[in-house]
């Protein structure tokens, strides 16, 4: 998504959940049912604490909030989920987009959904300090059921594409090798992406990597005097056209295909961005073993967190039972696996009282 390329995210029927009162003062009260900590604040004193962990997620969309000119008194909100953190299924976009949503409901904030997206990135890049792309908090803020969204993340124009697994479940393995985006390989992916860019741009114009077509990459690739330099845009602008050609697929109902792609897309990211490991390698190579799975990739930033996988339902448990042995075997420890559907993005759930 930061390099201005089509992205192709769905929800996942995991999330984060959040109840969230009014007070008559100008105290705020974050606490969540997943951690210890509690974090009480001011309204009009909101800052960057990094011993606050968690709670700087909905703290930053706060801050976001008040920069843009909206107030609101105190409130006391408490977050719970089933997603697990640091897993690269977007934990942190979910606690945003939640708090945005509360926020905008509970204070009649009248916020565009849109908007709303673009401000929980903001808080992220500017507040948190993490420079991701808005592909995460927009899945989060507009996904719909049994729908995936192909975004353009430069344009933001996007549109829903029929992702009906009908007969399959996605499986959700995850390498329990715990990983943060500040701490992983992020930052310097989308820098060396830039000097890329910035090599090409001699002779392209191209505001961005996914706006030069392979052809011209393979023609060009030339001016980028380091290999490794050279990888990565490779990698970035053949998965563009993957996800062209995945959503073709899927409007084609041609699930083989697009499970083909995702192996693809793995290993573009295994020997080109290099950013999985030897987990998730090992996870996406033990899932392929399975005869009723059509498909395997990463998710996430790598170095760690999850992989994606679409299986046949029959399959589901030789898959949990294969990948379990031969992961724990060569890896030392053991994957947990997380059976899920397409599911509906962020939204009110219900309301109690006034």
């Amino acid at each position: 998504d930061y390099n201005g390329g089509y992205v192709f995210p769905c929800a996942i029927d995991y999330g984060t959940y959040a109840a969230i009162r009014k007070r008559n003062d100008r105290r705020i009260f974050l606490a969540s049912l997943n951690f210890d900590l509690k974090v009480v604040l001011d309204s009009d004193h909101i800052f960057y604490d990094k011993g606050h962990d968690w709670a700087n997620y909905p703290k930053g969309v706060l801050k976001v909030l008040k920069e843009e000119g909206y107030d609101f008194p105190g409130f006391e909100i408490v977050f719970g989920g089933n997603i697990p953190t640091g897993a690269g299924l977007s934990s942190s976009a979910s606690i945003e987009v939640v708090t945005a949503v509360a926020l905008n409901e509970v204070f009649d904030l009248k916020i565009d959904r849109i908007e709303l997206v673009k401000m929980c990135q903001r808080a992220e890049n500017t507040f948190v300090g993490v420079n991701c792309g808005i592909m995460d908090q927009f899945a989060v803020g507009m996904a719909k059921k049994d729908r995936a969204i192909l975004l353009k993340s430069d344009t933001l124009e996007y549109s829903y594409v029929p992702l009906e697994l009908k007969g399959h479940k996605i499986l959700i393995t995850n390498t329990n090798k715990r990983r943060g985006l500040k701490d992983s390989k992020y930052n310097e992916r989308r820098s060396e992406c830039e000097r890329a860019l910035a090599f090409l741009q001699k002779v392209l114009p191209a505001k961005n990597l996914c706006e030069i077509s392979l052809e011209q990459f393979e023609e060009y690739s030339r001016l980028i005097p380091d290999e490794v330099l050279k990888k990565r845009a490779r990698h970035v602008i053949t998965e563009n056209q993957r996800v062209v050609d995945a959503v073709k697929a899927l409007r084609e109902g041609n699930l083989a295909e697009f499970g083909r792609l995702m192996v693809d897309s793995h290993r573009s990211l295994r020997d080109d961005y290099e950013v999985t490991g030897q987990e998730l390698d090992v996870l996406v190579e033990e899932a392929l073993k399975v005869e009723g799975t059509v498909g395997s990739r990463m998710t996430g930033a790598g170095f760690g967190g999850c992989t994606v996988s679409i299986v046949r339902e029959e399959a589901v448990e030789e898959f949990k039972e294969s990948v379990f042995k031969n992961y724990k075997e060569k890896i030392g420890y053991e994957p947990s696996f997380y059976v899920t559907e397409v599911g509906e993005g962020a939204g009110e759930v219900k309301q109690i009282g006034e």
